[in-house]
């Protein structure tokens, strides 16, 4: 029975079978649109299960992994080699989507048929949230833009005034700074008053990885599932209209996961099929969740029996990672932001483009804990500092969100692996 379980989910996080059912549920979307509302449900499900798993899996990971490295004597070493990777990293990804929009060009000398189609897209009500009527045209300057949140307003709103509230709501990134908090000061205790919370977090964490281990085992039914209903929904008519974009972020997304790739098997040392066949299930679950949360438990697993990172500094690094370190968000909006300035004829002068690389950069930090149609909003920031409208082509964005957010979630679960390794430093387990 074991090895049957064994290799059935093997199976299910082969890239083939995961390409196969992304297909098969396009092909469902298409062709009977009735079924694919049917089976939308299985989808939903799943990610309630592992979204229902996160902040357990995550509160005990931290708190016991800080615990453990607070009486190494080695937590602010590791913090210390953390923040200046978080920097490099980010700058690096804002460098990256910066030369695929400039190269590519995705929003310049777009065909008039392809401009048509957007424009009468932007007249539909493609979210289903009411009627929308927006121009693709007019003066961008004239444009009102949201003000960036102030750096008062984002560190008060990180401070967990009350903590069950906090976990009620899903609030990940105030959750992470209670972890934090808690697990210093649980560090500081003495060994034998802390031992018992020690062995009851530990048990809390081997049991979510084992719950998601189990749900796991869905990965093909839920991604034919979930490509089924979004087709069925929206149709592949703004895919197709959005083609040089998606074309574009998709370049550049495959870009930086190589690259993570690379940091990867330089850190571990391991062999290329190592390090692939370990990245698998943690990027098979980011297309198929779209939910960098519950990546979480695969990720670590990859890194610590895979690749073979001490535990402790992992679990403490990977949730750390994954709440702050947004890398999808940021190539995300650097490329919408050229898309649109390159759709409207806009020249950016260089102090303009590194305007954009940093108003992303911020941006990106300020989606910590967020999703879907609100992660896609702050595209509205970085615009507004160049006098970009985002308002008038923000249903398009919306459209092929589910596209582009499995792009920003595999980017952001590669990329944090691959941070999780450099922060780690060179010291492995050795089996």
């Amino acid at each position: 029975m074991n090895a049957f379980v064994d290799t059935w989910h093997r199976w299910a996080t082969r890239p083939g079978v995961v390409l196969a059912s992304l297909l098969a549920g396009i092909g469902v979307g298409l062709y009977a649109p009735g079924v694919a509302a049917g089976i939308g449900f299985f989808g939903d499900a799943y990610v309630d299960l592992l979204k229902m798993i996160v902040l357990p899996f995550m509160v005990s990971a931290v708190i016991f992994s800080l615990r453990q490295l607070m009486q190494e004597g080695s937590a602010s070493q590791l913090i210390g080699r953390a923040v200046p990777v978080i920097l490099l990293t980010m700058v690096a990804t804002a460098a990256v989507g910066l030369a695929a929009g400039l190269v590519m060009t995705p929003g310049a000398d777009l065909p008039a048929d392809t401009l048509h189609t957007l424009g009468r897209l932007v007249g539909k009500d493609l979210d289903r949230s009411g009627h929308i009527e927006m121009a693709l045209s007019g003066n961008p300057a004239e444009s009102g833009q949201a003000g960036a949140p102030s750096i008062a307003a984002m560190l008060l709103g990180v401070v967990p005034g009350n903590i069950f509230a906090a976990l009620a709501q899903g609030d990940t990134l105030r959750a992470l700074v209670f972890s934090l908090l808690f697990g210093l000061a649980v560090g500081r205790a003495p060994a034998a008053a802390s031992q018992p919370l020690t062995q009851t977090l530990e048990m809390v964490y081997r049991a979510c990885q084992t719950l998601t281990r189990w749900f796991n085992y869905m990965l093909p039914p839920v991604l034919l599932s979930m490509a089924a209903s979004q087709v069925a929904k929206t149709g592949i008519e703004p895919m197709l209209a959005m083609l040089h974009f998606i074309a574009t972020l998709g370049l550049a997304s495959l870009l930086l996961i190589a690259l993570c790739f690379w940091l990867l098997r330089r850190a571990s040392g391991q062999s290329w099929r190592d390090v692939l066949r370990s990245q698998r299930e943690p990027l098979t679950m980011a297309v198929a969740t779209r939910n960098s949360l519950a990546c979480m438990p695969a990720m670590i697993e990859s890194l610590v029996a895979d690749l073979r990172f001490p535990r402790a500094r992992i679990e403490l690094l990977v949730p750390f990672g994954v709440s702050l370190l947004r890398l999808g968000p940021i190539l995300y909006y650097v490329v919408a932001t050229l898309f649109i300035a390159q759709m409207y004829g806009q020249e950016l002068a260089p102090a303009e483009i590194a305007i954009v690389a940093v108003g992303a950069m911020l941006a990106g930090f300020a989606s910590a804990g967020m999703n879907g149609i609100v992660t896609i909003s702050l595209t509205g920031v970085v615009c507004g500092h160049i006098g970009l409208p985002f308002e008038a082509v923000f249903v398009l964005f919306v459209a092929i969100d589910p596209i582009c957010d499995m792009f920003r979630t595999t980017v952001l679960v590669a990329g944090n692996n691959a941070f999780a390794a450099l922060a780690c430093g060179r010291e492995r387990v050795i089996q």
